[in-house]
């Protein structure tokens, strides 16, 4: 069953540039690096220029697991979250 996952990430004003670019070299890797991840993408939201929407699809639960110990990810982790306002918010879906 594939799994999604939309994480809602609110940047601190005028982090927007940093934040898309730490954000692109980890897709990069995601895309390069991981066979189970389907989709990964970022996306702003239309109505609050601080806030955007990571859409991410895996083919199943172990590979959404493996993403989240690849050292590139864990890496990402710490600098996308000197750039965030806010916790990220984060949903798990299962697809049908």
């Amino acid at each position: 069953m594939t799994i999604g996952v939309i994480a809602t990430l609110t940047v601190a004003d005028g982090k927007n540039a940093e934040f898309e670019a730490a954000f692109t070299a980890l897709a990069d890797a995601v895309r390069a690096d991981e066979p189970g991840n389907l989709f990964y993408s970022l996306f702003q939201t239309s109505d609050d220029a601080q806030q955007y929407k990571v859409l991410e699809c895996y083919s199943d639960e172990a590979a959404l697991a493996a993403h989240r110990d690849t050292p590139h990810f864990i890496a990402a982790g710490g600098k996308l979250a000197e750039l965030l306002a806010a916790p990220p918010h984060i949903e798990v879906l299962k697809g049908v």
